[in-house]
């Protein structure tokens, strides 16, 4: 079962990913990598304890500062399915889609869960279940050119397919 992980407003691409972890990746290349790091600004022990199919929960203005693209490949990496949250940064939001990370726009959201919750998530409907609470969460529809993107990936490979 997934888990939920709840952090609170004002998350920065740097406290997704610190910039220290940048100039390795350039070289590298490898998601896996950055997902070591994940989050560790905020939750030093994040990396260990994510598993595949996880999700956050953001407050308002998830993903604030720099444009770094970095960030939701980091997210991924860790094996994150989404992050629902009461607001986005615009640039964040936007590599999330390209990079084919769930991103979903849910007023009240940060309210209904406590990190470590079981979660039961519907990407194709925007919803989240607290298993604990019996609460669901639903999101702002999403654009369904936006989710075709995601669904194959990202942005390159949604542009690959179109050929």
């Amino acid at each position: 079962m997934a888990r939920a992980w709840v952090f609170g407003d004002d998350i920065s691409t740097d406290d997704i990913i610190a910039g220290r972890y940048l100039s390795k990746f350039e070289a590298e290349h490898d998601p896996r990598w950055l997902a070591d790091h994940v989050m560790e600004n905020v939750d030093p022990e994040f990396a260990s304890k994510v598993k595949e199919g996880d999700v956050i929960i953001g407050g308002k203005n998830f993903g604030c500062g720099s444009s770094r693209e970095e960030a939701p490949i980091a997210l991924k990496g860790a094996g994150i399915k989404a992050v629902f949250a009461e607001s986005f940064a615009r640039i964040f939001y936007r590599n999330s889609i390209n990079r084919g990370l769930y991103v979903f726009v849910s007023p009240g959201v940060s309210r209904g869960f406590k990190s470590g919750d079981e979660v039961e998530v519907d990407v194709e409907k925007g919803e989240i279940l607290n298993v604990r609470t019996g609460e669901t969460f639903r999101a702002e529809p999403m654009p369904e050119f936006m989710l075709k993107i995601i669904r194959v990936g990202g942005l390159l490979e949604h542009l690959k397919g179109r050929k």
